[in-house]
């Protein structure tokens, strides 16, 4: 071996190397990808839930098995037993829904409320359609209803299919959580190494901060929807609506969900409305709107106070997340901004010192 084919073996050997580090880690996250989403949806819970599962361990005689399965049972509680119920009710009631689409045709052969005529803008034109519609025999009516009943049922059962694969992410997202909460200290001393391996005590940091900053978020998000619930409860009761506590019940959910209120409330100033209701559908209209919009100041500022952020950091981390990755993306956001905030404060700092030195 001669001294100038030393430095060409080194780089192949180097290129190799490379190349095959490379190819590992895309074989691993090919196999990983259909649990992406329950690991990270995991990790979440776990991170947010730690302080509660250790509370309950320490009451339960400090036996972590113990701790473990009633998280677990919470968990299989909060998650599984709703969609099922859910789906088992799509499923069993599709000619329930069915025969109501059909019973539009009676509701449509009476006179329009006199309040959708008053509508700005388009109360004349609703209610010249209506009365088109309305003057179509029963029978020429049904049949033409008969293609939207088919399509809105399988569309009903398609979502029953969709929620179906949700209930499994949703299992498997349980048994990760339940593995983690039994092992939750030596995950978080591995990837506390792994982290001081790549960028020394600042990447121990970086990811004591990516945890504050998802337990900020998760905290931010239930609470935020807690408060939206509140003031939506607040809204029905006054105006008198029925049902109250199955609709608050479901609002926290969609607001949970990010959905948000409205679908709830919006519906729920038409049914007034339709009552002729016609100051307190206003009312609630606006009650609406301003529950609708009060997350976006209530969420980043619950945020910022579990993770010592800039709000607008926060606040862009929750919605450029959202649009980027969908729900998940409520913590994927905050923590990147996070890290990168913190990783490029630490540099700049740095640089600051070392030229103070010269």
């Amino acid at each position: 071996m001669t001294d100038e084919e030393s430095p060409s073996r080194d780089l192949t050997g180097t290129t190799l190397a490379v190349l095959f580090i490379g190819a590992l880690i895309a074989a691993t996250f090919w196999v990983l990808h259909p649990f992406l989403t329950a690991i990270i949806w995991a990790a979440t819970i776990v991170i947010t839930t730690w302080p509660l599962m250790i509370s309950i361990q320490k009451r339960l005689w400090d036996k972590r098995g113990l701790a473990v399965s009633v998280m677990t049972m919470v968990l299989l509680l909060v998650f599984i037993t709703p969609l099922t119920v859910v789906i088992h009710n799509i499923i069993n009631r599709t000619d329930e829904i069915a025969n109501r689409v059909q019973s539009l045709v009676t509701v449509i052969k009476t006179p329009p409320p006199a309040w959708i005529e008053h509508l700005p803008v388009v109360g004349a034109r609703i209610t010249a359609r209506w009365h088109e519609i309305a003057a179509i025999p029963p029978e020429e009516l049904s049949r033409r209803l008969a293609p939207q009943t088919r399509q809105l049922i399988g569309w009903l059962v398609a979502q029953a299919g969709s929620i179906g694969m949700m209930t499994v992410q949703f299992l498997l997202t349980v048994i990760i959580s339940a593995v983690l909460f039994t092992t939750g200290e030596t995950a978080a001393c591995g990837v506390r190494r792994f982290a001081v391996r790549l960028a020394g005590q600042h990447g121990d940091d970086a990811v004591i901060l990516a945890a504050r900053a998802v337990r900020g978020v998760a905290l931010g998000i239930v609470i935020t929807a807690l408060i939206q619930t509140l003031l939506g409860c607040i809204g029905l009761i006054l105006a008198g609506v029925p049902a109250v506590m199955l609709l608050t019940a479901a609002m926290f959910v969609l607001c949970v969900a990010q959905i948000g209120p409205g679908v709830i409330l919006i519906p729920t100033a038409i049914w007034l409305y339709w009552q002729n209701e016609t100051l307190w559908g206003s009312v609630m209209v606006v009650w609406a709107l301003f529950v609708g919009t009060v997350d976006n100041l209530i969420r980043p500022f619950l945020i910022k106070k579990g993770a010592n952020l800039p709000l607008l950091l926060v606040f862009a981390g929750v919605i450029g997340g959202i649009m980027a990755f969908g729900v998940i993306g409520l913590f994927i956001g905050p923590v990147l901004l996070a890290v990168t905030y913190t990783l490029l404060e630490v540099w700049v700092i740095r640089g600051e010192q070392e030229v103070s030195r010269l």
